[in-house]
């Protein structure tokens, strides 16, 4: 059974509202839970909730009590009503309400009688959920209670909007670091990710008993077309280059540019040598492939130095010192492969 409710004209604002909340369905700060149970003791109700109203479903977001409230339709949610009249709703007993007396949640367990419900909001003007009380027993709501409600409502709505704005700020110092980690040209990761990233990686994989492989790339050739044709012409080159090496890797695979044209793959559980090898096999083979620059064909291809922990070693500057050892042998040995450290 659907409750008659009338869609406010701004509901796809209302949304947008509802979408920033980070998680409406089955979360709650400790704050916003203390807040709910002092509702519910204040007046003396069974149940007492924040509840959410997205585009098909009423979410609880916090509830305190000793009866369960579900999520459920929009259209079977008092909570919507309280959402698109923007105003407080109460119904004194819903066994005498003509739409309510016949719903499951009335007639049946846990047989709801009263209900009162205030809107919260995270934009003005734009209700998210409500800040609602039932009852099992008839309950009317004077005036005084009612803006008691609206207080509880209002202070709920700034819990939720600090959240929100808590959670920006995280997502900003984030998306800096992450910022502060990245080679512009390339996309890659650079040195910084070495420590707060693959140090914890490399941990990771040690502790849980799975291998870990490290290729150190270089390209033979580079300089050479740095000085000759200048830098631009160089970063072109650096840009394909990042190309190919990310069409080789796995998604769980990690590339640092270490500088200049040199670029590290930190390889987590690899399946075994053989499958270092395999990936070393596919760079090769890519950058044995000219580099398109203009008009110009452009050769710089790869010598590769291989790894593999905990044999060539346990931690990053072990691991680093013996791919560079077998990096000098790869190109000793006339460059264009790569060489596996042996233990």
């Amino acid at each position: 059974m659907a409750l008659t409710v009338q869609l406010p004209v701004n509901e796809a604002e209302r949304l947008q509202s509802v979408r920033a909340l980070i998680a409406p369905d089955g979360y709650s700060t400790p704050e916003l839970t203390s807040l709910v149970q002092l509702a519910k003791d204040v007046f003396g109700s069974p149940v007492a909730a924040v509840n959410i109203v997205d585009e098909d479903w009423q979410r609880v977001t916090c509830q305190v009590g000793s009866i369960q409230i579900n999520a459920c339709s929009r259209d079977a949610s008092i909570c919507s009503r309280v959402v698109f009249e923007n105003e407080v709703v109460v119904i004194p007993d819903m066994t005498r309400h003509p739409e309510l007396r016949d719903m499951p949640f009335v007639t049946g367990e846990p047989h709801f009688r009263s209900y009162a419900g205030a809107p919260i909001s995270l934009d003005p003007e734009l209700p998210v959920g409500a800040f609602c009380l039932i009852d099992t027993k008839p309950r009317d709501f004077n005036d005084d209670e009612i803006r008691q409600l609206r207080q509880f409502a209002d202070v709920a709505s700034g819990l939720l909007r600090l959240q929100k704005a808590n959670f920006l700020m995280e997502f900003a110092e984030e998306k800096l670091k992450l910022a502060a980690m990245t080679d512009p040209l390339t996309g890659f990761y650079n040195r910084s990710a070495l420590v707060s990233l693959i140090d914890v990686m490399l941990s990771n994989a040690l502790s849980s008993q799975q291998g870990f492989g490290v290729l150190y790339l270089d390209m033979d050739g580079f300089k050479t077309i740095n000085d000759r044709y200048g830098h631009h012409t160089g970063d072109e080159v650096l840009t394909h280059a990042a190309k190919r090496i990310s069409e080789c890797v796995r998604a769980q695979d990690v590339v640092v540019r270490m500088g200049g044209d040199e670029f590290a793959i930190f390889v987590p559980d690899p399946p075994d040598v053989a499958a270092l090898s395999g990936l070393c096999e596919r760079l090769l083979s890519e950058f044995r492939r000219p580099f398109v620059v203009g008009d110009m064909l452009l050769s710089a291809r790869l010598s590769i130095g291989v790894a593999l922990a905990p044999d060539a070693g346990s931690d990053r500057l072990g691991l680093l010192r013996a791919v560079d050892e077998a990096l000098y042998q790869a190109k000793a040995a006339g460059r264009d492969r790569f060489v596996i450290r042996e233990t």
